[in-house]
């Protein structure tokens, strides 16, 4: 299809008048609880470490700039210098990023509470679900379950993640017709039976809240000493489509410079290539960040839930192919 074809919208009108609505919904939830909206910069001098992420460049006098991946480091240098609990509604880039329910650039709900756990901010994340969906006149979601990273793993596989090998992981995989080339790593075996045996079968139409993960999945977030020590991490299920990310945030500087040097030595071990980590959030952090949990929430896939839609591009206006 040439240009002069793919020039209309692939959002209908009514997706469209329905992402004002729910826009509209989330602005007054955060007025009513006293949630200061904030914007930061789109393009940052730092890039996202994460090895399951790849941040755009953009070639900027003699260096480079990054498009954020999410605007959790400067909202974060917010919070250290007194800002108080935050929100931000942005659009956000992730490379490599397309299908179903991906598009390189999507909307992104971050926001942060001051003294609260990953357990307060799970429940808030359900409750502004439940105003999104009476902004829409549409049901508020009947089922929420809440199961830890240890419980979904059992029901779904009978099988302990937090003890299991990667050649038990391997084998399993294989069990469940996973076939892969490779030696995935414990973390990669995890992450493909996660989201292919285990989520794949949570129910279309229940939230499913996931927390616990494996110390070794913390990104940010900080770890719970114990037997095994545990991610103060959770997840947001929309059936089997990951909706929202959330941590009781790390708030040791060097923990997270120590973290920061992991992910790059792992994308130099990936050929993926280290890239500039933020050392204005880890200067944040020595700050004195205050205690406090943060979640990201994307909104075009709660849109599509909600309004019953298949597929990204019929709730964005023009996708990557047409922008």
């Amino acid at each position: 299809m040439t240009q002069a074809q793919d020039w209309p919208p692939t959002a209908s009108l009514e997706a469209l008048r329905q992402r004002a609505r729910m826009l509209a919904g989330i602005r007054a939830f955060f007025a009513h609880a006293g949630v200061l909206e904030v914007e930061t910069p789109a393009l940052s001098q730092a890039a996202a470490t994460d090895v399951q992420i790849e941040s755009f460049a953009v070639p900027a006098g003699p260096g480079m700039r990054y498009l954020h991946t999410s605007p959790e480091f400067p909202m974060k240098r917010l919070l250290a210098a007194g800002s108080g609990d935050i929100y931000q509604i942005c659009r956000v880039f992730r490379e490599d990023e397309a299908g179903r329910y991906h598009n390189p650039e999507f909307t992104l709900l971050e926001w942060y509470r001051l003294g609260w756990d990953a357990e307060r901010l799970a429940q808030e994340v359900v409750e502004l679900i439940g105003a999104v969906a009476q902004a829409l006149e549409r049901p508020a979601p009947a089922v929420v379950r809440r199961l830890s990273y240890a419980q979904a793993f059992g029901e779904a596989l009978g099988l302990d993640p937090h003890a299991a090998t990667s050649t038990e992981l391997n084998a399993v995989a294989r069990a469940q017709g996973l076939h892969v080339v490779g030696d995935l790593g414990r973390d990669g075996w995890l992450d493909l039976l996660f989201s292919e045996s285990v989520a794949a079968a949570f129910a279309p139409e229940t939230l499913t809240v996931i927390d616990d993960y494996p110390a070794s999945q913390a990104a940010l977030a900080r770890v719970r000493p114990g037997t095994p020590p545990v991610a103060e991490r959770f997840e947001v299920f929309a059936g089997p489509v990951e909706l929202a990310n959330g941590f009781h945030e790390l708030t040791d500087a060097r923990e997270q410079a120590a973290r920061f040097e992991a992910d790059n030595r792992e994308r130099d071990l990936r050929g993926q290539g280290s890239v500039p980590a933020d050392g204005r959030l880890v200067a944040a952090l020595e700050a004195d960040l205050p205690d406090c949990a943060g979640v990201a929430l994307g909104l075009d896939r709660l849109l599509m839930w909600l309004g019953g839609w298949e597929r990204i591009d019929q709730v964005v206006a023009f996708p990557w192919a047409r922008a």
